[in-house]
This record gives structure tokens, sequence and C-alpha cells, in this order.
């Protein structure tokens, strides 16, 4: 399989595509004004205990304050000398309001929920995840030869100091025990220095930020499985060779700078499988087609024939339709990040062999995906019931808003994203027009957010494209659209535009 990370950086948000012979699998998306807050460490302060739920509110410092479940406040079993004496403990007997109390944000808030947080904290490095409240040794259970488990489980145990946890992550198969160690002695220093933070100084306070967007991609997706990352900016290419040299300097010549003339995303046919992954009808290849409705509570997936017809008998059309239904579910649950429970309507299948090598088939292709993923099996009703657990936003979350025409049944494109777009197409308007200046005729619902207050957003793009740019409202363009009414010279352009 070809694998290729591919990176946009653009104005007001950067963008990665992960393909997979030549597939979209994979889309993140990370805005300048909307930073990941998962797996950043906070000192906060117990709001409210409420023994009804068996849960706490913490006050972090953000606008709302995080959820903390009891479990989460809990050792995990075997963790403690006197496990079942703490597991039938009441949250009043762990928190009190007022307390001080560090905690790790592992879901960002979503809608009218508030974040999750838990007081079991993990640290991520390039090889190892440091887990610093226990004193164990784990190793990825993608990583499947057992003489590999057990080289690493040996290489780790010779330098981890007792009192603290370590989970080997799959990047470390084949990796020397400096390079383990060195990962090691990194967490290591980075928890002392939260430690010393957790003693003094305000309450609520963030005591440790995740790295940055660049970082955390190269750390937790290039691997060497990955033929090639491409990166369409200058300044991000040398920032990325600079991060390889220590996380991984042996796949450095992979990190490459993409200078074509059409967008990145463009040549690798990004764009358009981003909004097929937004309609609520897929269409598999044989004619068959899948439909998506996503609610608060779970995701449905509806499997049918449509115009597959087969070639022998009915029962085996059904078979093979689930059968390539069940890849296609796998990388569109990926691609849109569905999470929590997701329920699959398969076409009834005659007999248990035929469900068992359709899981199977679901089950090879989620070993792909970073985030976990659990197959229940089939329900008495023939449905297929599995999870997946929710960290971010999914994609429609991100790029889409509730239509207030249709009073939420359908979704379009969110002013915000229309104008992302917008801004895209006039940094390639600008790079492909001689001149000096140009002048632009945008929707005016969109030219106030391109300008932004004050001309913030203008200085930004001139920064970028290297021209004076004037924007001018036209009320018989769409939200789409975006047009070229002069370029030239920077004082005739004003007088235009004036």
């Amino acid at each position: 399989m070809t694998k290729e990370i591919l990176i946009n950086i653009g104005i007001d948000e950067n963008r990665v595509a992960l393909m997979e012979d030549g597939v979209l699998a994979e889309f993140l998306v990370e805005r300048s004004d909307e930073q990941r807050r998962a797996g950043n460490i906070y000192r906060g302060k117990v709001e409210n205990v409420l023994p009804g739920m068996q849960a706490a509110f913490i006050d972090i410092g953000e606008e709302k304050n995080a959820f903390l479940y009891i479990d989460d406040v809990l050792p995990k079993e075997g963790e403690s000398e006197n496990g079942e004496a703490v597991k039938n403990s009441s949250i009043q007997d762990l928190l009190h309001e007022g307390q001080d109390i560090v905690v790790q944000m592992i879901k960002e808030p979503i809608g009218t929920k508030g974040p999750r947080v838990v007081t079991q904290i993990t640290i991520p490095g390039r090889y190892l995840v440091l887990v610093p409240a226990v004193d164990y040794i784990g190793i990825s259970r993608r990583i499947e030869a057992e003489a590999e488990r057990e080289r690493l489980k040996t290489l780790v145990a010779s330098f981890k100091a007792s009192g603290v946890g370590l989970i080997v992550r799959t990047a470390a198969e084949g990796v020397e025990g400096a390079e383990l160690q060195s990962d090691y002695e990194f967490l290591i220093n980075v928890w002392e220095k939260i430690k010393k933070k957790t003693k003094k100084g305000p309450c609520p306070a963030l005591l440790y930020r995740d790295h940055d967007f660049l970082y955390r991609i190269l750390r937790d997706y290039l691997s060497k499985d990955v033929n090639r990352l491409l990166i369409d900016e200058n300044d991000t290419y040398a920032k990325a060779l600079e991060l390889v040299k220590t996380l991984a300097p042996s796949l450095k010549s992979r990190v490459q700078l993409y200078s074509g003339a059409a967008p990145l995303f463009d040549v690798f046919n990004v764009e358009s499988q981003v909004e097929k992954a937004l309609r609520r009808k897929v269409w598999l290849e044989c004619g068959a087609y899948l439909v998506f409705d996503q609610t608060e509570a779970l995701t449905v997936i509806d499997v049918n024939t449509g115009k597959f017809t087969g070639t022998t008998c009915l029962e085996d059309t059904v078979f093979q339709t689930n059968l390539m239904a069940a890849e296609e579910i796998a990388r569109q649950i990926r691609l849109r990040n569905l999470a929590g429970i997701i329920i699959v309507d398969f076409i009834d299948m005659c007999c248990d062999d035929e469900r068992d090598q359709v899981i199977a088939r679901l089950e090879e292709e989620f070993a792909r995906d970073k985030v976990k993923v659990n197959i229940l099996g089939f329900t008495s009703l023939g449905l297929l019931e599995l999870t997946r657990k929710k960290v971010r936003q999914s994609l429609r979350e991100i790029l889409q808003v509730e239509c207030e025409s249709c009073e939420g049944a359908g979704y379009i494109n969110s002013i915000d994203n229309l104008s992302k777009k917008t801004a895209r197409s006039i940094q390639m308007i600008a790079k492909n027009t001689p001149g000096e200046a140009l002048l632009l005729g945008v929707n005016p619902q969109l030219g106030s957010i391109l300008i932004g207050p004050g001309g913030v957003n203008l200085e930004k793009m001139e920064r970028i494209t290297n021209k004076v740019i004037y924007i001018k409202g036209q009320d018989n363009l769409g939200l789409d659209q975006v047009r070229l009414l002069a370029s030239g010279n920077e004082r005739e352009i004003e007088s235009l535009a004036l």
C-alpha cells in the first residue's frame, strides 16, 4: 500500500490529508482560533460534586467547566492495594468543592457539552507514552510479533524507573534501545516540569500544552510505512526538516516541498473527496450505496444493493455487497471521524459464517485506524453494533452548520468554511496573475470576513500573496464565487476600487 501525507498551509487554517493508494483515508483541520486542547494538562479546582451522577465539574480556566467521572478519578484495577474499597467509594469520598486537582483533557468541548477530563495523566512521545501514576510496561497491540514485543519490553525495563508506567507505541517497532531511552528521558523531563508547576502559581491554570500542529503530525503519523510527506509552504517545510532530525532522522528524505502550479489538494483530488464525505449517500463502485444518518446520540449506516445485481444468485449478491460495503464503511468512519455508538444495517445474510466474514473484513480495515474501535457484533435484529472513541469533532461538525431554512433537516457549508475556501481561491488568483495589485469581487457577506476587523485578515492575505488586494462587495455573486475585476499598478487599482 502507498501511503502519503499532504499538508496544506493556509492563511488561518492548516489541513492534512492522509492518502492510502491515492484514496483519502483521514482529513484533519486545525484553525488558528481553534487550537487543539485534547491532551492539555491543567491544575483545576473542583466546582461542583454531584453524588447522583457520581461525577464532578472542574474549573480548568476554559469557557465551560470540565466533566470528571468517578471512574476517571479512581486508579484502574490492580493499581491500588485497597482496590475494592476504593471502587466502592462515592465521588464525595474522593473530591470536595474547592479542592485543587491535576487533570488532563481527553475530549474537547463539542456543541453544548463541556470538555471531559481524567486524573490519569498520559504524555505521548515519539516511541513511548509516559503514564506517571502507575508502574507497568504496555506494548501496542499492533506490534504482533511476540519476539519483538519481548525485545521491546526488555529494553524498556532496562531504563524505566520504578513508580512510572510506559506504553510502547507502534512506531517503536524495530527501534534501538538508545532511541527509546532518549524518548523516555525527554518525557520524564516534561513530567518533572509539570510537577513543579502544580506546587505554585494560580489555580485554575494550564500546566502543559501538547505540541503544535506540525509536531503532532510528524510525531503521530510519519512512520516507516509512509512513502512521502508533502508540504506546500516553504517555512513550514523548513521547520518540518528540523523537527524530523530529532523525531525520525531516517525518514528525513521522505519530507518534501510541493511547489507545483496547481494547489496540492487539487492535484491529489482531496477537495472533491472531502465534499463527497459530507454527503448523506455514498455510492460504491459496484453500484450499491450507503446512507449515513448522523445524530447527536449515534450514527446509523444503511447498506443498499442499489444498481448492483450480482452475477450468480441473490444470496451471493447480498454477501458480496456487504463485503464491499464493509471496506467503504471503515474508510468513511475514519474520514468523517464518526464516533460514539455506530449501528450498521447490512443487508440480511443467511448464515453466521457470512456475518463472521463481514466482521473480519471490518476488523482488517479498522486495523489502520489510530482511534480505538470496538466491534460488538450483530444484534438479534441483525444490526451490527460498534463503538469508536470520540476525541474531536466530526468532519461535518467542523465544516458545516445546521441549515436554518430547513430547521436542521439538512446541512450547508458554514460561512466560515466558505470564507476559507474563498481565501484559498484568492491565493491562487494572486499567484497566477501579474501586477502588484488586484481588485476582487466577492459576495458582500464574505467581504467583511475576508477583510476582518480593522483589515487584519486582508493584511495577512497581502503578506502571504505579496500583492496589494482590494475587496469589493458585489450582490450578484454567490457565496462560493470570487471574481477578478482588475489587476496592475497599485494606484490604478486603488482608483478603480474607490
